[in-house]
């Protein structure tokens, strides 16, 4: 009876040996089979590329899209009038209202115990100093015991520029120490950062107030500008990409600049700068998302959708964030209109605006389409800089695995073995426009991409620009797009939409079931709390 039993055992393994085998040779043969339609999208993308024409006109041409600024309106009209030139059909669909701002001129220059200009901006939303020059000394936030402490000194303030920010031990990015520094001073500088960076955080947290409220602190107090030096992502502490003041300039000035005036105010000299800032307030404006679309012949009521966010912070043009994202799904569009003109479902491509103070564009769009996202087929979304797609994750969908294999399966070897797949992955999100989707149990997947030194260079930096783009890896990018929305909207079964755990907020750790939005973010959002 053993040996039957260890026969029969023998039999089943050798008969799941072949069975994998089988399939693999299916699968090697399904892979080496030939499409047309990979093979010219593959061809076009490759030989006509249009992404330089379209980086240069959106993001040097147009410039930041800061939400509520005229750029922003005028990048909305830029890309219907593009999709028109294409033949495919698109609109601008209003989802708000929002606080217009426009940027204007910006001058800082030290000007005792030296003259030297300083290289800085103001921030979004910053107020005008009406085109006059504000010329005062400046001071630092000092190491107090407590928020009483804080109180007691906050009336030195007045008539002076705070600077709000750590002093960094060191001006080199880190793979310069990596490259030329003993391990001893690499270790070394690395924990004087980090012990910089926690008695920096520890010096804001005495005094009770945030981000936020200790600008309109020091504004209330009488100071004569706020200054701050938003580094990188990386190190540091309290960063603000916005101005919360009203009535005073709120300034970012670069690394070295501002480590001079820290270190001329700490050794007691007493530096001057003076400072012009000019904006316009434009009152409260009319905010959009850009939607463009193929009808689909055979389900024109099933999605594909492509995803990119179109708004930028203003310092630099938007280049990375998300200038490679949008010009992705634009030129995925051109080829696919095509290449592949009467897709089986529709592809529609979304470039969301707001997506910086909250993925209000997206949210909106989630809320007032319900009948676009109960029908998605998948959605591809890409904002994380301009390099190569390299992972690609289930997002928690229990089948993903299933369907996204066998679309990437199509994908040239050269751009697939880049990508590492994560199934079923994590259900989270909250960093992108894919976790509108998502939170709502729509199956939306994030194209993420390598990183170009992203977080800790281009980053919500005046160094976003269109130098930094990479265009060989932004069309890989484009032809994966164009490739995915083709296998999606091709395959005979509807994904499925079963979960494995609830979705989770990757920015709370909660799960992610956001309610209707608010007013604060369809009129306006908050911008000074």
């Amino acid at each position: 009876m053993k040996a039957q039993t260890n026969h029969k055992r023998v039999s089943r393994i050798r008969y799941m040996a072949a069975l994998l085998l089988l399939m693999s040779a299916q699968s090697s043969l399904q892979a080496q089979v030939k499409d047309p339609i990979v093979d010219a999208i593959v061809k076009e993308g490759t030989d006509n590329s249009q992404l330089q024409k379209l980086a240069h006109e959106l993001v040097d041409g147009i410039g930041p899209r800061l939400v509520g600024s005229p750029q922003m309106k005028q990048a909305n009209d830029w890309a219907v009038a593009k999709y028109g030139q294409w033949g495919i059909t698109a609109r601008n669909e209003k989802w708000g209202e929002w606080r217009g701002w426009e940027r204007g001129i910006t001058h800082i220059d030290m000007v005792y115990p030296r003259v030297k200009s300083l290289e800085g901006m103001q921030l979004a939303w910053s107020p005008t100093t009406g085109g006059k020059a504000v010329t005062a000394e400046l001071i630092i936030i000092p190491d107090l015991a407590d928020s009483a402490a804080f109180a007691q000194w906050l009336p030195n303030v007045k008539g002076k520029f705070v600077m709000i920010s750590m002093l960094q031990p060191t001006g080199r990015p880190d793979y310069n120490w990596q490259e030329f520094g003993t391990k001893e001073s690499v270790d070394k500088m690395k924990k004087e950062r980090t012990e910089l960076t926690e008695a920096w955080r520890k010096r804001i947290e005495k005094t009770k107030y945030t981000n936020r409220t200790l600008p309109v602190a020091l504004e209330k107090a009488g100071a004569a500008g706020v200054v701050m030096s938003n580094w990188s992502a990386g190190f540091g502490v309290n960063k603000i990409f916005s101005a919360y003041t009203t009535k005073i300039p709120t300034i970012d000035i670069g690394l070295e600049d501002y480590g001079l005036l820290y270190r001329l105010t700490e050794s007691g000299q007493k530096p001057q700068i003076s400072v012009r800032t000019e904006s316009k307030e434009n009152g409260m404006v009319p905010v959009f998302n850009t939607i463009a679309e193929i009808k689909g012949t055979e389900k024109p009521d099933e999605y594909v959708i492509l995803s990119a966010h179109f708004d930028s912070w203003d310092g630099g043009t938007g280049a990375t964030d998300n200038g490679t994202g949008t010009i992705t799904m634009m030129e995925a569009m051109r080829i696919l209109k095509k290449i592949y003109p009467n897709p089986k479902r529709t592809i529609l491509v979304g470039h969301w605006g707001s997506e910086e103070q909250g993925l209000n564009g997206s949210r909106a769009f989630v809320e007032d389409h319900p009948e676009i996202v109960q029908n998605m087929q998948a959605l591809f979304n890409q904002d994380n800089g301009t390099g190569r797609v390299v992972n690609i994750s289930g997002q928690g969908f229990l089948h993903s695995y299933e369907y996204i294999t066998r679309w990437l399966s199509k994908v040239p070897s050269d751009i697939r073995q880049q990508i590492t797949t994560t199934f079923p992955g994590t259900p989270g999100g909250g960093g992108s426009d894919f976790a509108s989707f998502v939170a709502v149990g729509a199956p939306g997947f994030s194209l993420s991409s390598n990183s170009w030194s992203y977080g800790s260079y281009t980053w919500h930096t005046n160094r976003d620009t269109y130098d930094k783009i990479v265009f060989d890896d932004v069309r890989n990018n484009a032809i994966l797009t164009a490739i995915l929305a083709y296998m999606a909207s091709e395959d005979p079964n509807k994904t499925s939409r079963e979960k494995s755990v609830m979705p989770i907020n990757g920015r709370t750790g909660q799960p992610m079931t956001w309610p209707a939005q608010s007013k604060a973010t369809r009129k306006g959002g908050v911008i000074n709390e």
